[in-house]
């Protein structure tokens, strides 16, 4: 059960499910992963696949407990096929997915693109009313205080989160927005912001995304959360849910290592 749809030529980030046949999803450390071009082909690429927590303990629940997270090469449009089989899972449980890399690039900004320079709400344009920025149950300011355009035109690096924790059909906002959250606390004394930017006009799922999610980043899906450097370039893209230790490490990795 694939948890990512939205790819690109190179790198991507894949996340995913593997249920067995009495429909529990399985929760090994890891599982190998195979891509191939057709289910006949010989498998250009092999790699491993890690368990990632979803949420933290404290915060909103998740449907699963954790997903599996890879990275897998796909050089060019066109689909893909991948196995993953679970380590030390009993039987033979495996599963199979279809990545498609589209022949015309989808409307999603792209790892390597410029953020779009948006003027998302902060707590002082709407009056210091957490309610009007947030449906979290107990939402933080921290993630309130600078908009994507503010911090770009600082020069500053930052991750922005697009996610509904109260509205989310997958209802993995919640905890996307508790890990965006617990990361932002721990990395709190290095210059990068943490933003959450909510999916519907007044928080209302009845008026329709806002635009924002519609009109400027034109994201297919949410929850959706993108890492961008100082000079306002996306360094990398997380879409769905993540786990505390893989955002702060694509944090680490892709903002502070050369800060």
């Amino acid at each position: 059960m694939p948890g990512t749809e939205d790819f690109q030529p190179g790198r991507n980030r894949f996340s995913f499910l593997i249920i067995d046949p009495q429909s529990r999803p399985i929760s090994t450390p890891t599982a190998n992963v195979w891509v191939a071009t057709s289910l006949t082909a010989v498998p250009f690429e092999q790699t491993t696949a890690r368990s990632e927590p979803v949420g933290v303990a404290s915060g909103a629940k998740a449907p699963v407990g954790s997903i599996y997270v890879t990275h897998v090469n796909l050089p060019k449009p066109g689909k893909y096929w991948l196995l993953a089989v679970p380590n030390g899972a009993s039987g033979s449980v495996r599963a199979l997915a279809n990545l498609v890399v589209p022949a015309k690039r989808t409307a999603a900004p792209w790892v390597g693109d410029r953020a779009v320079p948006s003027d998302t709400p902060t707590l002082a344009s709407v009056g210091g009313k957490l309610a009007a920025v947030s449906t979290a149950t107990h939402p933080d300011p921290r993630l309130y205080q600078i908009s994507v355009a503010q911090a770009m035109a600082a020069h500053v690096p930052f991750v922005v989160s697009f996610a509904t924790p109260k509205f989310c059909t997958s209802r993995t906002c919640g905890p996307v927005v508790d890990v965006v959250d617990a990361v932002a606390k721990k990395l709190a004394a290095t210059p990068v912001r943490f933003i959450h930017v909510e999916i519907y006009n007044g928080n209302d799922p009845a008026e329709g995304f806002n635009r924002w999610v519609d009109k400027e980043w034109r994201l297919p899906t949410e929850p959706f959360t993108f890492v961008v450097d100082r000079r306002g370039i996306i360094r990398a893209k997380l879409e769905g849910a993540f786990s505390v230790a893989e955002l702060e490490s694509t944090v680490r990795a892709q903002l502070l290592r050369h800060a």
